[in-house]
């Protein structure tokens, strides 16, 4: 008998351990009362994982927020129950509910950036969850805390410990989060896109890890995802929201081989990794090669001095001889695993940190060593897409002001002429100009990540570094952005430095990518010869994990998917 099929009887024959009827919520806003979520039923069964999928805004977030009861101050449960075994935890008092909170039921929020307390190293802050449970004594909670980040794929655990958390890299901060969820060895964790920010084989990992946990332990999952592929590989069931309702919940098979509701079609069609390769880059001619290329890279080189632990300093080195050409008009993709360098690699390229040793040269012209007005200079020709659009733009700017900021340093035209590009650039990303008034906090994140790109097309540039541009939106959403910097490209031949982990976005955007794992890189190639034939061990496992590859059998009732009204 399959683990599967002794879990569909399981499922079958126990009462589910978490179970939601009637559930809506509604947030107080200046403008009225918002119904962020509307008479959501789910249940989720001990060593289950349940996943509920959905576009930014869908609701999905709020419903696993309000199952725990942490809600924004504005927000309230207007109606329904929500029964954690023989509790409703609607109606438990704050300080009962403190004794379900981590011990019960263990949270991973979806930012790691606002979620983790930035003066506090961070084996400090998975002890605390140790000693405020009763699981450890003062003397013994650092320890354990290295034991619990070490069982959630941090490498290195004791030196993590002992760093803050601006001093890790985005994934390895995930990763602490997902330690302080796991510490009191919770009946269920609900898992707010525990993986969105994370390289595909860290993912798999990290999930590998939550299956491990409901296999041995019967531990459930709520696992709130906008990636359908790991909720195809993941899932025994899969719940899909939009504006707040279920409009499909079934096995995750059902689901996936016969969706019902055509918003669930149009979401697995939207998901690069549970579809064959829709390539978006341009179709530029290769490059003669005598051409002198737009950005060329020699043996760049960059060491960090890490924390003591005991012993003498520590030297990191997160970038080691590397090496690449990037010509107009053409995109090449860094890809490899957090912390192998390929971040700090464009930040070098930008002249953002000094390399330790290494070479680069833009257009023909080194600017390794460039200060003053050549990196001024530099600086107008290569823009950044950050990651983050929520914290990469002024909360205190309108839009006009954020897509006008560098014509104005540049002291680019006038007042009119820098609105008037504003516009421009709008129409070209598909916003209306209506939104130059409005604040980044009003637009979603999709439409945040558009004005970033508006804000680093206004100078023109040669080059464009987009850093993950669209690891944190959701999958209809981040279709959307890749047809528009392929559209881009095209019309304007601006070469981009595409940063990410995810592959099955690289395989849509790119034209050549370069591999790099522990701050080297380990193959190079176009992008069709890199998926079709991989040379190097760690490019096939980077593709082997890719999510989406495989459909887990159905677990859970035996029924087919259901569609509500």
């Amino acid at each position: 008998m399959t683990k599967e099929t002794e879990t569909d009887e399981a499922a079958g024959s126990e009462a589910p351990l978490l179970e939601v009827r009637g559930l809506s919520v509604s947030y107080r806003t200046g403008g009225g009362t918002v119904e962020a979520v509307r008479g959501v039923d789910l249940d989720v069964w001990p060593g289950q994982v349940t996943a509920v999928v959905g576009e930014s805004g869908s609701g999905k977030s709020t419903t696993a927020h309000a199952v725990v009861r942490l809600l924004a101050a504005n927000g309230g449960i207007d109606a329904g129950t929500v029964r954690f075994g023989r509790h409703d935890l609607t109606a438990l008092s704050e300080r009962e509910l403190r004794a379900v909170r981590g011990a019960g039921i263990g949270l991973v929020p979806q930012d790691p950036t606002v979620s983790l307390n930035p003066v506090t190293r961070i084996g400090e802050q998975v002890a605390e969850v140790l000693r405020i449970h009763g699981l450890a004594t003062r003397r013994t909670a650092a320890s354990l805390a290295v034991d619990v980040l070490d069982r959630a794929g941090l490498p290195d655990a004791a030196t993590r410990a002992r760093q803050y958390p601006h001093e890790l890299s985005g994934g390895m901060r995930q990763r602490a989060l997902i330690a302080i969820a796991i510490a009191a060895n919770p009946r269920l964790i609900i898992a707010d896109e525990p993986t969105s920010a994370l390289d595909v084989t860290v993912q798999r990992v990290i999930l590998d890890h939550l299956r491990h946990l409901t296999e041995e332990s019967g531990t459930a999952v709520l696992l709130v995802t906008h990636d359908l592929g790991v909720a195809a590989d993941r899932a025994q069931r899969i719940v899909v929201m939009s504006q707040g309702r279920v409009v499909e919940a079934g096995p995750t098979r059902d689901i996936l081989e016969n969706p019902r509701h055509e918003y669930t079609r149009r979401l697995l069609a939207s998901a690069p990794s549970l579809t064959t390769a829709r390539p978006r880059a341009s179709a530029a001619a290769a490059p003669d090669p005598g051409d002198t290329p737009l950005v060329e890279v020699r043996g760049l080189v960059k060491d960090f001095r890490l924390p003591h632990t005991g012993g003498s300093a520590m030297t990191l080195r997160a970038v080691d001889d590397v090496s690449f050409t990037l010509h107009r008009g053409r995109t090449l993709a860094l890809v490899g695993e957090s912390g192998s360098g390929k971040s700090t690699t464009a930040r070098m390229v930008l002249r953002l940190t000094d390399p330790t040793s290494g070479q680069v040269l833009f257009d023909g012209t080194e600017v390794t060593t460039a200060r003053g007005a050549r990196a001024r200079q530099l600086r107008r020709r290569a823009q950044l897409v950050y990651q983050n659009p929520y914290a990469s733009l002024d909360p205190r700017f309108s839009i006009a002001e954020v897509i006008t900021e560098p014509l104005r340093a540049f002291k680019v035209g006038d007042r009119a002429s820098r609105v008037a590009r504003a516009r421009e650039l709008l129409d070209r990303v598909a916003l209306p100009g209506s939104v130059l008034d409005r604040r980044p906090a009003e637009l979603s994140g999709g439409q945040r990540q558009r004005v970033a790109i508006a804000r680093a097309l206004a100078l023109s540039p040669d080059l464009v570094v987009c850093d993950e541009p669209v690891s944190a939106l959701d999958v209809s959403v981040q279709a959307q952005v890749l047809d528009l910097l392929a559209e881009l490209q095209a019309d304007t031949e601006v070469a981009y430095l595409f940063i990410s982990h995810d592959l099955a976005v690289v395989r849509q955007i790119a034209h050549r990518v370069a591999v790099m794992r522990a701050g080297r890189v380990v193959e190079t190639g176009t992008a069709e010869e890199l998926f079709a034939a991989p040379r190097h061990a760690y490019t096939r496992e980077l593709l082997a994990a890719i999510p989406g590859g495989r459909h887990r059998p159905a677990a859970g009732e035996p029924q087919e998917p259901k569609e509500y009204a």
